[in-house]
């Protein structure tokens, strides 16, 4: 494995996994499991469930567009123009580090609020699949610019490597789901993890911002030929 592909995508991953969209939605249905149910294996394996939901929506979709891209032999183009959709994004982040809910953010849409805590509060394993599902699409504006920046990095070049890479950052992606399940399972409560989450939201939004602002620039460095990741 090529050590700066390998780098980008794991750190890329890690910034982009504790992101507050899918772990707030996780906070709504594990509360929600624990109120339905007094039995802590139904939530253990609901909430599992929900997170396998997430990663098979994420990597279908990543998979997705690493063939399109690649056949279309668009990678410059979507390179370039991903680059500087990133960066925007990026500054979008930091700028609600500093004035969270002013002006646009990047948040699941109000829209689809009603529609997942519907499903959360079913509680059932059918209600964890489709929600994940639904999760994985609507919470395209906190975790798409990322993704699509690294589908576009790997779409050079399909082979069993690129698909290995796109499992390790949906791996790495779902992994902090998959332990405040485990967390909450041992004991933790729903409400201690959305403590922690809106106590240092903000900073995971500064991080993300400038992670993305360097992986703009990576793309369209990679994009233009002058650097080389495979």
């Amino acid at each position: 494995m090529n050590d700066l592909r390998l780098a980008t995508v794991v750190i890329t991953a890690l910034i982009d996994s504790i992101n507050p969209c899918a772990i707030g939605v996780l906070v709504l249905l594990i509360s929600a499991l624990l109120v339905l149910s007094e039995k802590k294996k139904k939530m253990l394996v609901t909430g599992i469930i929900y997170v396998i939901a997430v990663f098979i929506t994420y990597f279908i979709a990543g998979l997705g567009l690493l063939t399109v891209i690649h056949n279309l032999q668009i990678e410059e183009m979507v390179g370039v123009m991903t680059g500087f959709l990133v960066i925007i994004l990026g500054f979008i982040e930091i700028k609600d580090f500093f004035w969270y809910g002013k002006g646009f953010s990047l948040t699941i849409p109000t829209s689809q609020t009603d529609r997942v805590k519907k499903y959360a509060e079913e509680g059932t394993i059918v209600a964890a699949i489709i929600l994940g599902i639904i999760v994985a699409a609507v919470e395209l504006p906190c975790t798409g610019g990322p993704y699509l920046a690294i589908t576009t990095l790997l779409a050079e070049k399909i082979d069993f490597g690129a698909i290995m890479y796109l499992v390790l950052y949906n791996l790495i992606f779902v992994l902090p789901l998959l332990i405040i399940v485990i967390l909450a399972y041992f004991g933790t409560s729903a409400l201690d993890v959305k403590h922690w989450k809106n106590k240092y939201k903000k900073w995971m939004r500064l991080v993300t911002g400038i992670l993305m602002i360097g992986l703009g620039v990576l793309l369209i460095l990679f994009a233009q030929g002058v650097i080389s990741l495979v």
